[in-house]
């Protein structure tokens, strides 16, 4: 359903990314970014696809699992941070992306682990309150923590970072299904810019060599 990970390194033009990068969100299309000019495989340390011109962090201001509000900028300033949009109720990508990265922590040391956050932004906000989305991610870990709150302003912050999100769509059943992108957003702590991206079907042995790099906050030179 979802084309695996790639490591193209290509110098884009903004078309161009959109039709190499193609992915799948719980079965619609996403576009990535068109900021970032892709760096060529030979001059990367990264398994997942480094940018040279990173996205900046989005300044969404949500609802965190503990009911309070969080700033994404101030709450994971100078911190690794992976940012997903997703949804609790997402039948495969979501629980398999964050579960390849939930495994992929828990085989670092104590000081990678605890230079790291992993950022789950709701896109089904009505169903996805701050305590489903707590109970939920509690499953992957005490490094992942949710955001919920209104969804104009998660499609705006996804839409600057190249991910794309939809409206929630009700079926004739009554099934509710949430269209969004499956890029892994990595921001590095030195310049809380997200210089690394991971794609659908990325292997989890992938996050393992990467994050040890990213908690360092470690470019390509």
């Amino acid at each position: 359903m979802h084309s695996p990970s790639s490591r193209l390194r290509l110098a884009a033009a903004a078309g161009f990314l959109s039709a190499a990068l193609l992915l799948s969100g719980c079965g619609t299309p996403s576009k990535p970014g068109a900021d970032g000019a892709l760096q060529k495989e030979a001059e990367s340390a990264y398994q997942g696809t480094e940018l040279d011109r990173p996205f900046d962090k989005p300044d969404l201001r949500l609802t965190g699992t503990d009911g309070q509000p969080y700033d994404l900028r101030q709450k994971t300033a100078g911190r690794a941070t992976l940012l997903f949009f997703g949804y609790t109720n997402c039948p495969d990508v979501c629980p398999t992306t964050l579960g390849d990265v939930s495994v992929a922590l828990q085989r670092q040391p104590k000081e990678v682990r605890e230079n790291i956050d992993v950022v789950f932004v709701t896109t089904d906000p009505e169903r996805d309150t701050p305590a489903q989305l707590g109970k939920w991610l509690q499953a992957f870990g005490d490094r992942f923590t949710g955001m919920s709150g209104d969804l104009a302003e998660v499609k705006e912050a996804a839409k600057s970072l190249g991910v794309s999100v939809e409206d929630p769509t009700v079926h004739h059943d009554g099934k509710v299904t949430s269209s969004h992108g499956t890029q892994v957003l990595a921001f590095l702590p030195t310049d809380n810019k997200a210089h690394v991206i991971y794609t659908s079907g990325t292997p989890m042995e992938s996050f393992v060599k990467d994050l040890p790099l990213l908690a360092k906050g470690a470019t390509t030179g």
